[in-house]
């Protein structure tokens, strides 16, 4: 028996309800939020993100560089310029085909907009099939290797989507204004905690995307060139918790004991608990506006990123608030960082709501339902042209037939 509908819809109206008898309590407790965000000191907020024994709470705060809760509007477009794009998709290696293998496409675009436009997609599939591809191994210790499957495989996916958008940076027009933007966070969030070995953080980080930024921090020597990535819907809470660090009466330990991020009422900092940061802008932000900088506190970033350590602001494209990542060296920089706004706000309004080069992207790299079957067959087929043994597990095999 499948889903049984009749009772789900009756637990989603009731969730619904208590969501809308809810609504005054959550208008209240934000108007506040936003008193309290215009009211702290960004210097005081700054002072108490970066104390050491701050970072033993259980939440992530951001670090504002100059003010907390200011507001920027955008600069006029340029009228010559290009935006770059790439995204990936993959497929992973899967256990019910007699190869071990994976195959990763980015795709991407250029446009080029202004006196001269153009328009340049592209699309590149690859098949990881050497056990050096497969794996990753301890340089220190041969035996200790991991697979490159699953949420590692994401990690290796994002580096080459990095790669890749360097590439076609290198097309664009001599000495036009660049922005290069992807899909999602420049921080590579999984290798955080104890998740991951040294050695596999150093073969992303190290050998991989830091390599990739540093290419592209290059080419932007002989250009102004804004590297950027676009998160859309973000479930952030990084200002909202640099809030709540202004507003907690506890020291860290005290805190660790006493508050927490789920209930409220209790202490003045639980007038943030459920909201997110874009919650916050919505509130703040006009249309098109920009938030000040922020720097994020997460220790991939902190302790791994050097130069390329990132910072984040939120933007109100006029259909959503969303979060917007770049490299120090782009932050540091007011006319790339202007030029980021406003290009990104640009494509926005091109896209209908969301940057068309980051949608083209996505359309190149995607790789659908049917491709993934038809990527078996394909490889099924080259296998028994080479009369080698083709099979599946009896588990995929029973999936795929049909029972009465």
């Amino acid at each position: 028996m499948g889903l049984d509908l009749s009772q789900t819809l009756q637990q989603l109206d009731s969730l619904a309800g208590r969501l809308n008898g809810s609504r005054d309590d959550r208008a209240r407790r934000l108007a506040g939020m936003v008193a309290a965000m215009s009211q702290a000191d960004a210097s005081e907020v700054r002072r108490k993100a970066e104390a050491e024994y701050n970072r033993e709470r259980t939440y992530l705060c951001a670090i504002p560089v100059d003010r907390f809760a200011g507001s920027y509007s955008p600069r006029p477009v340029p009228g010559d310029f290009c935006v770059a794009s790439s995204d990936g998709s993959h497929i992973d290696v899967d256990r019910h085909i007699p190869v071990r293998c994976y195959l990763i496409n980015i795709g991407g675009c250029l446009f080029t907009y202004g006196s001269s436009p153009d328009a340049q997609l592209f699309s590149s599939p690859k098949l990881y099939t050497e056990d050096d591809e497969l794996y990753i191994t301890d340089p220190s210790s041969a035996s200790n290797a991991v697979a490159v499957q699953g949420p590692l495989l994401g990690l290796k996916r994002a580096v080459d989507e990095v790669a890749d958008l360097a590439s076609a940076v290198e097309r664009a027009s001599p000495g036009v204004p660049v922005l290069a933007v992807v899909d999602g966070s420049l921080i590579m969030w999984g290798l955080g905690g104890r998740g991951y070995q040294t050695f596999i953080r150093n073969k992303i980080l190290d050998e991989g995307l830091l390599p990739e930024l540093n290419k592209l921090r290059e080419l932007g020597r002989d250009r102004d060139l804004a590297v950027a990535a676009y998160v859309s819907l973000t479930q952030s809470t990084e200002v909202v918790n640099a809030l709540r660090l202004v507003l907690c009466p506890y020291d860290a330990v005290e805190c660790r004991q006493q508050c927490s991020v789920h209930r409220s009422g209790l202490n003045p900092c639980d007038i943030v608990n459920g909201f997110l940061d874009r919650h916050l802008f919505q509130e703040i932000l006009g249309p098109g506006e920009r938030s000040d900088l922020y720097r994020t506190d997460s220790s991939i970033s902190r302790d791994f990123y050097g130069p390329h350590r990132i910072y984040f602001y939120y933007i109100n494209t006029g259909d959503e608030i969303a979060r917007v990542e770049v490299p120090e060296w782009v932050a540091r920089d007011e006319k790339l960082l202007a030029m980021s706004h406003t290009l990104i706000l640009d494509q926005c309004r091109r896209g209908m709501g969301y940057p068309v080069a980051i949608a083209e992207a996505h359309e190149q790299a995607v790789v659908t339902g049917k491709d993934r079957e038809a990527f078996k067959q394909l490889l099924e087929n080259a296998l028994t042209r080479q009369r080698l043994p083709v099979y599946t597990s009896e588990k995929n095999r029973s999936k795929e037939m049909r029972w009465l």
